[in-house]
C-alpha cells in the first residue's frame, strides 16, 4: 500500500467508526419523529457542507445529466432515508442484531457487484476479506429473534447499505467528496420532509429537547459532515470494493461504545469478532500481502580499485581494473 491508499483506508475506517459510535446517539432519539429528525440532520449537514464545496460547484452541478441527478436522488432515497427507515421497521419485529447481521454482509455484495459492473472478475483477496468481515460482524452482534417481516426489512437495509456505496461511484468523480456529500444531504432532507408529511402529517416535526438536540447535532456535524466526507474521500482513493470492507468496523465500534452508556457489554465473542473483522480488512485491503511480500534490496556498492601495475606479456605495465567481488 502506498501513501494514497493508506490515507484512503484510514479515512474509510474513521468514517465507519463514527457511524458505529452514533448508535449511542440513536438510542436517545427513539421518541423523536423519524422523518423530522432526518430532515434536521441532513438539512443542517447540507448547510455546513456547502461552504466547504470546491470552486466551480455550481458549474459541476449544472453539468450533471438527468440520469446522474436521478442517481443522486436514488442514492439519498435508498442509501440514506430508506436505509434508516428499513432498520427502524426491522427492529419493530426483530432484535437489533438481525438487521445488523444483514448489513454486515454488504462487503461481500459490493465485492461482487462493483467488478461485475465494470466488466471484470471479482478479486479473490477482496472477496475472501469481505467474507471474513461478514463473519466477524455476525460474531460481534450474534443473532436474535425475528419473523418474516423483520428479515424482509433487514434485506432492505442491506440493499440500502450497498446502494450507499455503489450508487455513488459514477458521481464521485465529477462532484468530489465534499460537493457530493452536500448534494445528497440536501436531496435527503427534501425526501425526509416529503416522507414525514405523507406518513406523519403535521406531527412530523417538533422542537427537540436538550438531549435530542445534542444527539441531532452529533449526527449532523460528526457522523454526517465528517463521516460522509471521510467516507467518500476514502472511497475515491481505494475504490468502493475495499472501502466497504471497513463497514465491518461499524458493529465493532458500536460494541465498544455500548458499555459506556450501559446498553451492552464487550465480551469474548465481541473480541473474536473484532479480530475477524480486522483480519478481513487487512486481507481485502492488501495489508497482509504488503507485509508478506519481501522487500527487494540493492546489493551494496563495492568500490573498484585499480590493479597494481603488473607488466604484461609485452613488458608494459597493465592498467586493468579488477573488482573485489568474485565473478560468476
Amino acid at each position: 500500500m502506498n501513501a494514497a491508499t493508506t490515507r484512503g483506508a484510514l479515512l474509510a475506517a474513521l468514517a465507519c467508526v463514527l457511524v458505529g459510535g452514533s448508535f449511542t446517539a440513536n438510542s436517545v432519539l427513539g421518541d423523536y419523529p423519524y422523518a423530522g429528525g432526518q430532515f434536521l440532520r441532513y438539512g443542517l449537514a447540507c448547510l455546513l457542507l456547502l461552504p466547504l464545496a470546491r470552486k466551480g460547484a455550481v458549474a459541476a452541478l449544472r453539468s450533471l445529466t438527468p440520469r446522474l441527478w436521478g442517481r443522486l436522488a436514488l442514492l439519498a432515497a435508498v442509501g440514506m432515508v430508506g436505509f434508516n427507515l428499513a432498520v427502524l421497521a426491522a427492529e419493530r419485529t426483530a432484535e437489533p442484531a438481525v438487521p445488523g447481521v444483514f448489513v454486515g454482509c454488504a462487503p461481500v455484495v459490493v465485492a461482487v457487484l462493483v467488478p461485475l459492473a465494470d466488466g471484470r472478475r471479482p478479486q479473490r483477496a477482496v472477496l475472501y476479506g469481505a467474507s471474513a468481515v461478514a463473519v466477524g460482524a455476525f460474531t460481534v452482534q450474534g443473532w436474535g429473534r425475528t419473523d418474516g417481516a423483520g428479515i424482509a426489512f433487514s434485506v432492505c437495509a442491506l440493499a440500502g447499505e450497498v446502494g450507499f456505496a455503489v450508487l455513488a461511484v459514477p458521481v464521485l468523480r465529477p462532484l468530489g467528496p465534499r460537493l457530493l456529500s452536500a448534494t445528497v444531504c440536501g436531496v435527503a432532507a427534501v425526501e425526509s420532509a416529503a416522507a414525514g408529511v405523507l406518513l406523519d402529517g403535521s406531527a412530523w416535526l417538533r422542537r427537540p429537547d436538550t438531549v435530542e438536540t445534542a444527539a441531532l447535532l452529533w449526527q449532523a456535524v460528526v457522523v454526517t459532515v465528517v463521516g460522509f466526507v471521510c467516507w467518500y474521500m476514502g472511497m475515491q482513493r481505494i475504490g468502493a470494493e475495499r472501502a466497504t470492507l471497513f463497514s465491518g468496523l461499524i458493529p465493532v465500534a458500536a460494541a465498544c461504545t455500548a458499555p459506556l452508556v450501559g446498553t451492552g457489554s464487550y465480551g469474548p465473542a465481541q473480541a473474536v469478532g473484532s479480530a475477524l473483522v480486522g483480519a478481513g480488512v487487512a486481507l481485502g485491503s492488501g495489508v497482509l500481502g504488503t507485509l508478506a511480500r519481501p522487500r527487494l534490496t540493492r546489493a551494496p556498492h563495492r568500490p573498484r580499485r585499480p590493479a597494481p601495475c603488473v607488466p604484461d606479456r609485452g613488458g608494459r605495465a597493465s592498467d586493468a581494473v579488477v573488482d573485489d567481488a568474485p565473478s560468476r
